[in-house]
């Protein structure tokens, strides 16, 4: 439904921070199913030892849940463009909970996404979902929490 290039045209993240490669399904202000395809090529593997077995080469939780949120961004975003609205401000991935890792990721395995929001209060979303490789799920998401902030109270380094 969106493409990797559509992507980069919503959110502002790039390479190699960019996690989300293509948007299967997307409801405004409901649902996103998205993927994040992860290759043996990333930087997070860039510097490993060679002779490693194959469970060192388990794909980083934090860089999943940030594929995940950044799957959230686009939602947010495009649901608040489907009504002809703009941002107001920096949108900032603030945390999350209740989050339980079912089994690793390896290289070749694509992660779809399927998040939901789950309530918007004011500058603030709630989302939730699942993670899957195939029909095995990776990651449930219980509660993650994003948040908008005016940009000029965001601290910019030069």
């Amino acid at each position: 439904m969106i493409d990797h290039a559509g992507i980069r045209n919503i959110i502002p993240h790039r390479h190699p921070v960019l996690l989300v490669d293509k948007v299967l399904e997307f409801s405004p202000f409901d649902r996103i199913v998205t993927v994040k395809s992860v290759s043996g090529s990333e930087p997070c593997y860039a510097r490993m030892s060679e002779g490693l077995g194959s469970s060192a080469f388990a794909y980083p939780k934090p860089l999943l849940i940030e594929s995940f949120g950044q799957s959230g961004a686009v939602l947010w975003l495009e649901s608040i463009k489907s009504r002809g609205e703009s941002l107001n401000g920096t949108l900032i991935f603030a945390a999350s909970r209740n989050v339980e890792f079912h089994r690793p990721v390896y290289p070749g395995d694509t992660v779809r996404h399927t998040l939901k929001i789950d309530q918007l209060v004011g500058d603030n979303a709630f989302l939730s979902g699942q993670s899957f490789v195939g029909d095995d799920p990776v990651m449930t998401v219980g509660e993650a929490i994003a948040v908008v902030r005016p940009n000029e109270r965001i601290a910019r380094r030069a």
